[in-house]
């Protein structure tokens, strides 16, 4: 059974056009303009150069959006009644979560293979290492913004309000570094956002946490992979309980 409704629930996400480009052509097409297309994409970095460095980000937008989406629209369907349908099947919570879960590693996985083939296409150099163990911190740490999707289905509770969680991602992006380097006052905030840490992270496989290495950051120092892991840690913790309160919240009224 568990096997059926992950294959209706792939089923039923490719063939949503529209979600797909953003989560697929809109990181693609970001990648060309930000990468690609740059003089500076060519110049080297520790382990890669900056069109790699550019690829893992934006294959790392790509992935949050997914999971975001997957994990706002489980929240939305149980506000609606479809958890109450499930219980009339042998499937436990356990085992919903976990569907809904390769569903979100499924999905997060097709902007990483389309944006890292792209780059590889276009002039993205590496080390194989940098390659592989960017590609896979990017799916691993891309789950944990499924958290970020259902507590705003949790709060909300409407497909509305999970499409805006999903705009708002591109101001996240933003301050969390994703799209162009950052610095002064910007980057002072954007430290302590959530998108800043899971950057860092996808791409210290690449430049070890010294960012890109453009003009605008002369003189910073590189982020250490402790405040990283502590960025990302603190913010999953804290979506975490969110939920776990949000959840328990909403029981007395069923």
């Amino acid at each position: 059974m568990n096997t059926t409704y992950l294959l209706l629930e792939v089923r039923r996400i490719v063939r949503d056009v529209p979600a797909l480009f953003f989560i697929v052509a809109l990181p693609c097409f970001l990648y060309l303009i930000f990468g690609a297309t740059q003089d500076y994409a060519d110049e080297p970095l520790l382990h890669g150069n900056v069109a790699l460095y550019i690829t893992v980000g934006m294959a790392a937008y790509g992935a949050v959006t997914a999971t975001s989406s997957i994990g706002g629209m489980a929240a939305v369907e149980r506000a609606q009644g479809w958890g109450r349908q499930l219980g009339l099947t042998p499937m436990r919570d356990w085992q919903f979560i976990l569907v809904k879960t390769q569903v979100a590693v499924l999905l997060a996985l097709i902007p990483v293979v389309g944006v890292f083939a792209l780059g590889h296409a276009t002039g993205a150099e590496g080390s194989t290492t940098a390659w592989a163990v960017s590609a896979l911190a990017v799916v691993a740490g891309a789950v944990t913004f499924s958290l970020y999707g259902l507590v705003i289905g949790l709060a909300f509770g409407s497909e509305s309000a999970v499409n805006a969680a999903s705009g708002m991602l591109v101001i996240l992006a933003f301050l969390g570094n994703l799209f162009f380097p950052l610095s002064g006052t910007l980057l002072e905030i954007g430290r302590f956002t959530p998108l800043y840490g899971y950057a860092g992270l996808v791409r210290y496989p690449v430049n070890e946490g010294h960012g890109s290495s453009s003009p605008m950051e002369a003189g910073r120092d590189p982020d250490s992979l402790l405040w990283l892991l502590g960025n990302l840690g603190f913010w999953t913790l804290a979506l975490g309980l969110l939920a776990v309160w949000l959840v328990r919240r909403g029981r007395p009224r069923q």
